[in-house]
């Protein structure tokens, strides 16, 4: 049996000096990443500490630390909670539609201004899908409110002809519909700029050589523009995947009423309505946080093992 040689302190100090004047070299490249570490650090791994709130009642007396243990109770009180199962029911609902409907529609969306030839129509269009994502969803909510509210233009248009007005903010068959049909229109131009990068990242060359070998542009895109971004779509998939439990917090807060709780309340406005509109349980919330985190994480290394195993790409 041989034994390892294990470095020695002159040569441990050798990479040291090594690595220091490497880090020295791009100090400036270093520099630019302090404010993202900053910004986890205090806003995403300093609340950390917070997390064993799920396992206590908390007191605001004695603060996060001081504050009873009580195992797992708030866990159990949850599990017996009807609103509880109706909000994961909704969530992965909600979230369910997103991924089956408006998650493929930036691809589709990238693929088309891919093939528009003129540059000035295409950066028109692109600024024109974009912009409603610097728009907040209260501004956004203010406008599908003036657009489908009861005396919205949408209802006296259908008035007008003839029809009768329709409850959309207030119907649960059509609530949902609305949730997707108001997150496509925000989101969509936004999230075809990672895919537009990718596509202008193909080689150009590979697009003449079909066109001369007489492709037309349905089989380019199946045969160039999709293997091209494939990568990337199975990327933000999995990655979406793992957000599966975040179905879209502020839109459903700025939308909703009491008269959709039924099918729209997710375990964001689940936890927002046990924290601040009843008596405080920063426990149960804390729980129901911590439950989201595992689950997600765990729906996110499936689709990861999912992925490796059918298309032998992932993201880990």
């Amino acid at each position: 049996m041989t034994v390892k040689a294990q470095p020695s302190p002159a040569r441990k100090g050798v990479r040291l000096r090594r690595l220091l004047r490497e880090i020295w070299r791009n100090r400036f490249m270093y520099l630019l990443l302090v404010p993202g570490l900053l910004y986890f650090a205090v806003f995403c791994y300093g609340p950390m500490y917070g997390i064993q709130l799920a396992w206590k009642e908390f007191a605001a007396n004695a603060g996060v630390v001081g504050s009873r243990w009580v195992g797992w109770a708030n866990f159990a009180f949850l599990f017996k909670e009807a609103e509880f199962w109706n909000a994961i029911r909704n969530t992965l609902t909600i979230a369910g539609m997103q991924i089956a409907l408006a998650f493929p529609f930036p691809i589709l969306l990238a693929i088309l201004f891919n093939e528009v030839w003129q540059p000035g129509l295409k950066r028109v269009m692109q600024i024109v899908s974009t912009f409603p994502h610097f728009l907040s969803w209260v501004i956004l909510s203010s406008i599908i409110f003036n657009l489908f509210g009861n005396a919205g233009t949408v209802n006296n248009m259908v008035v007008a002809f003839g029809g009768q007005k329709l409850n959309f903010l207030m119907s649960k068959e059509i609530f949902r519909w609305l949730l997707l049909f108001s997150l496509i229109w925000k989101e969509s131009g936004w999230n075809t700029i990672l895919y537009m990068a990718t596509i202008s990242s193909i080689d150009q060359s590979l697009y003449e050589a079909a066109t001369i070998d007489g492709a037309n542009r349905f089989q380019r895109i199946v045969h160039i523009t999709w293997p091209g971004m494939q990568s990337i779509v199975t990327a933000t998939f999995i990655l979406r995947v793992g957000m599966i439990m975040n179905a879209g917090y502020m839109q459903v807060l700025t939308l909703y009423n009491p008269s959709v709780y039924e099918v729209g309340d997710i375990l964001d406005t689940y936890i927002y309505r046990i924290t601040f509109q009843k008596a405080p349980k920063y426990g149960i919330s804390t729980a129901v946080g911590m439950f989201k985190g595992v689950v997600n994480a765990a729906l996110m290394l499936s689709a990861e093992a999912v992925s490796r195993r059918l298309s032998g790409e992932g993201l880990l």
